[in-house]
């Protein structure tokens, strides 16, 4: 229930004044959806989201149908939001993806790498060498037009297939990303089987190998309930960019143990409870997540919109 006052701001001096959060639910959190959302859902979520304040809202993906078709209607959904004030990253996989997303005039983008052997197989056919091969005319074209180009790093803190995956190995990918232009990465915790120690050693390390934690965003996944235990750390360290999904929809379509995404609405009441400003409306979130969920036709997995949009007890 909504209690005026709460929660309570308590700032901590070792956290950051602000952070950013790169909203990702209209991508990531809508590429598994077995139902086909239809484009002016999508495109009414995109601009609920950006009136309820969010300043980066991951739009889509120019990937091939074939391997997600709900973002199939890449080219018809981007026109219909590229209007807001707000920044649309969308996802290329290679060079065709490029040409489409800058043929709609996007500005930003970001292409999708592996830590591990066993998911660049999985994801994208290729090696982990031959997947950042295939990113370099990506990133070296977008940013011959001046285009801002994340990079996306999964598997970094372990694999269903590999299991373990080492620190140096994660780094070594990190630093390619970077020495082929990209401007920031967001380090994936595909499975959700991070924990803050383990946040901590890969900041550390990737800050000691010239990776400063401005250059970096976190994506935790709540399979076992440690996104926000790890976000946490990640702040600890200097990061202020942290990937969410509104209402905790995602997952990942070639990792079956992945579940959904860590739920922008319960990191905003965290950030909110220790001082930490992100710009956004929690309420009006909170009503966009559930209008969201009716639409999917279940309830929103995120524990903050149904505390305060009171899901529990209408259940009930």
């Amino acid at each position: 229930m909504t209690v005026p006052g709460l929660p309570m701001a308590v700032p901590s001096r070792d956290l950051p004044t602000r952070v950013r959060i790169h909203e990702v639910g209209a991508r990531d959190g809508l590429q598994n959806e077995k139902a086909t959302v239809p484009t002016e859902v999508k495109a009414e979520f995109v601009r609920r989201l950006a009136d309820a304040g969010l300043t980066t809202i991951e739009a889509t993906s120019f990937v091939h149908p074939k391997w997600v078709p709900q973002l199939a209607d890449a080219e018809a959904l981007f026109p219909m939001v590229a209007d807001l004030p707000v920044a649309l990253p969308v996802l290329v996989p290679n060079e065709r993806g490029l040409d489409r997303a800058l043929a709609l005039g996007a500005r930003r983008v970001a292409v999708f790498a592996s830590a591990t052997e066993s998911f660049a197989k999985a994801n994208l056919n290729r090696t982990v060498d031959e997947a950042l091969a295939m990113f370099e005319p990506v990133v070296g074209r977008a940013k011959a037009e001046s285009v801002h180009v994340r990079g996306y790093l999964s598997m970094c803190f372990g694999d269903p297939w590999e299991g373990a995956v080492p620190v140096p190995q994660v780094v070594k990918v990190c630093r390619a990303l970077l020495d082929m232009g990209c401007d920031e990465l967001s380090l994936g915790d595909t499975i959700g089987v991070a924990t803050p120690g383990h946040v901590v050693a890969l900041l550390a390390a990737l800050d000691e190998a010239g990776v400063p934690p401005t250059a970096l965003g976190v994506h935790f996944h709540d399979t076992y309930g440690q996104a926000l235990a790890n976000t946490l750390a990640a702040l600890q360290q200097g990061v202020t960019t942290v990937d969410a999904s509104a209402g905790g929809l995602g997952g990942c379509p070639y990792a079956k143990s992945a579940t959904g995404n860590l739920a922008t609405e319960d990191l905003v009441w965290m950030l909110r409870g220790l001082g930490i400003d992100t710009g956004i409306d929690l309420g009006r979130l909170v009503a966009t997540s559930t209008w969201m969920a009716a639409q999917l036709g279940r309830p929103s997995p995120s524990r903050t919109v149904r505390a305060l949009s009171h899901e529990d007890s209408e259940e009930h």
